[in-house]
Order: structure tokens, then C-alpha cells, then sequence
């Protein structure tokens, strides 16, 4: 069994038992997240297609933990008047595990 279930504005494919990382969502490391917005389940062969969305179907989700990503650099240049900076950038996201799909 699978869906495709919208996190945070994006949409990931999730099966039960699997672990994904997506971006920062709110709680502590062990909390359940439920998330409803699912737009496709498969069971058994049966495909599920929301309009946009399934009514009652969920995700239940644990967070395993919270972490950064890789650090991006980003740098500026300008020329002829010897400008340069450089930042850094890490996201905060969270590694999930599903739990369940309903």
C-alpha cells in the first residue's frame, strides 16, 4: 500500500514503515503527525484518485528527528567595482517515519 500525500506544499510518495525527510514541520522528536491532504492511495492493486483531495483518508506519520540539510553558498559579483559576498544557507527539516496510511 502507498499514497502521494502533500507535506508542507510539496508531495511525496509514502509507503508504511519508510522514512523521508521533508521540510521543518512543528513537534517534538517521538510526536505523530496526521496529515489529511492525501491525493492517491494504492491497495491491493485499487487506485484511489482524490478530487483534489481523498475525504477521510490519512498519513500518520512519527518524528524520528529534527535536523539541518547541507549548507548552500551563495555569492555575489559584481564588477569592476571589486564587490564580492558569500552566505551560507542550511534548512532546518525533520526525518519522518509512516506509520500508518488509512
Amino acid at each position: 500500500m502507498f499514497a502521494v500525500v502533500v507535506i508542507g506544499g510539496k508531495q511525496y510518495p509514502v509507503a508504511k514503515g519508510e522514512t523521508l525527510t521533508v521540510d521543518s514541520q512543528e513537534g517534538a522528536v517521538g510526536d505523530t503527525l496526521t496529515f489529511d491532504r492525501v491525493l492517491l492511495v494504492e491497495d491491493e492493486g485499487k487506485v484511489i484518485i482524490g478530487k483534489p483531495v481523498i475525504n477521510g483518508a490519512k498519513v500518520k506519520a512519527k518524528i524520528l528527528s529534527q535536523e539541518k540539510g547541507e549548507k548552500l553558498h551563495i555569492r555575489r559579483y559584481k564588477s569592476k567595482v571589486r564587490y564580492r559576498k558569500s552566505t551560507g544557507f542550511r534548512a532546518h527539516l525533520t526525518k519522518l517515519e509512516v506509520e500508518s496510511i488509512t
